[in-house]
């Protein structure tokens, strides 16, 4: 089985999103720069952040998300984003009215299903979980093995915590990765077992 990675950018505060689901400048540094991160050039990073993060990138097999972030996004239009192979989206809810059963996307009840669905799917390759609500129900459950963070300089004060509702405390080993982009720090911890 693929490492299971907890990814996303995040304010210096903790936060994924402001209290409207809104990103606001997270991911700015995904077009701060001159390198294209994919084939659509629509993402352009330094030189550094494409060295950390595209070898990652190749690595995903499957990313799972919630629901919430599913129905944010319009599911991507039925395709995974960053050209990933798969999303295994946790909910209680069946899949949306005359969505394409053939669409790379599985709906699944509850995170521990969802990760079993995620590994067959994924085999040897990453299994990305979304840092929030599903990615801290994971921690807790202790199915994660790697968290990834990249830290954006901005401070929101409130919104949705990259941990989601987490109340334990969970020990991380100290950070194995530390790179400085263009406007982002790129960290990487092993979560302690």
């Amino acid at each position: 089985m693929g490492k299971v990675v907890m990814y996303s950018s995040v304010s210096v505060d903790g936060f994924v999103a402001d209290d409207n689901d809104q990103p606001g400048p997270l991911f700015d540094w995904l077009s701060s720069g001159d390198v294209p991160l994919d084939e659509s050039g629509a993402l352009k990073v330094s030189q550094t952040s494409y060295d950390y993060t595209r070898p990652y990138w190749d690595q995903i097999g499957v990313t799972i998300v919630g629901r919430h972030v599913f129905d944010l996004t319009d599911g991507w239009d039925g395709k995974p984003p960053g050209g990933i192979d798969h999303v295994v989206v946790v909910t209680h809810r069946p899949e949306p009215a005359g969505w394409d059963p053939g669409a790379p996307f599985r709906f699944v009840n509850g995170v521990e299903a969802a990760m079993a669905e995620a590994q067959v799917l994924a085999g040897d390759r990453i299994v990305e979980v979304a840092a929030g609500d599903v990615g801290g129900q994971l921690l807790a459950a202790g199915l994660i093995d790697e968290v990834r963070m990249d830290v954006v300089p901005v401070v929101f004060g409130s919104g949705k915590r990259y941990f989601g509702s987490v109340r334990a405390q969970h020990l991380l080993e100290h950070p194995d990765v530390v790179i400085q982009g263009n406007r982002v720090l790129h960290l990487r911890y092993r979560v302690r077992r």
